[in-house]
């Protein structure tokens, strides 16, 4: 059984993903009674950390906004707004769900190498996103950090992040860390260059450098480490995202593009890992 979450989900989802279902946004009148949108997730047991457990922290690579687009005729900005809703109601679906912590992967240092237009319109979102819903995250419990290089940020949007941390700094309900120019590459690289100079410094010494340590200098060391990793659009890989701390994390590779993932497929994939056996490398008991 899978460390930390009790099963109650009875999931049709698979690691390597599942077949593909319509979403409400595409058919809201002509669903059937096995469409996934059409589940009401109060009615799913949610899987809950057990006593025992701390945390429960999924990490989400939200794929598919550009190709969900596409395939309606729409600009690539269609579908990174839709994504925006998205968003939306996956973090408000998280404490029904056991869900602890959220790091969802927004933009990536090798993002930056897509159109201009299209990054425009990405960092505008980011703005919207922050000023529409930083009231209900407060109101809601839900604290957010942001793990990432923020120095090719505009200098408006880093100060719009630095509010909404100290604004939700307080709170525990639901802790939602947001990716923005992140990459894990480049994290590793940032975190050996501190332990360096520390090193250099006189402050630390070589053999004092252990797992533990290189983990708390990383962008997320006030993080506890995913449990559970998440990537819509069918695709099957971590494109640079929490390369360290994914060691012992479990994968769902969920076909549904990031817009057409709903509270009922993020409430399968949750079904998925906790029927999962979580060994850490030894045997089962």
């Amino acid at each position: 059984m899978s460390a930390g979450i009790k099963p109650g989900v009875n999931s049709g989802l698979s690691a390597a993903g599942a077949s593909e279902h319509a979403s409400p946004r595409d058919c809201q009148n002509d669903q059937t009674p096995n469409d996934p949108a059409k589940i009401d997730t109060a009615a799913f047991q949610s899987p809950v950390p057990d006593a025992g457990a701390q945390s429960f922290h999924v990490a989400i690579i939200m794929d598919g906004n550009g190709r969900w687009a596409r395939a309606r005729g729409l600009p690539r900005i269609a579908g990174h707004r839709q994504g925006v809703e998205a968003v939306r109601e996956i973090v408000k679906a998280c404490p029904d769900l056991g869900v602890t912590h959220l790091t969802l992967y927004a933009f990536s240092t090798e993002n930056w190498r897509r159109p201009p237009l299209e990054v425009m319109a990405l960092m505008d979102l980011f703005r919207l996103y922050l000023r529409r819903e930083a009231n209900a995250l407060v109101r809601d419990g839900v604290r957010v950090v942001f793990i990432g290089d923020p120095s090719p940020l505009d200098q408006d949007l880093r100060a719009m992040m630095a509010q909404i941390e100290a604004r939700t700094a307080g709170n525990s309900r639901l802790t939602i860390a947001i990716a923005l120019n992140y990459g894990a590459r480049s994290e590793m690289v940032q975190a050996a260059r501190s332990l360096a100079e520390q090193v250099a410094q006189g402050t630390l010494a070589p053999e004092d450098i252990t797992e533990a340590r290189l983990g708390a200098a990383l962008y997320t060391g006030a993080l506890p480490d995913p449990d559970l990793i998440i990537r819509t659009s069918g695709e099957q890989r971590l494109s640079n995202f929490l390369l360290w701390q994914c060691a012992y994390s479990e994968f769902v590779f969920a076909p549904e593009a990031w817009p057409d993932f709903t509270p009922a497929h993020f409430a399968r994939a949750i079904g998925s890992f906790s029927q999962r056996e979580r060994r850490y490398g030894a045997v089962s008991g």
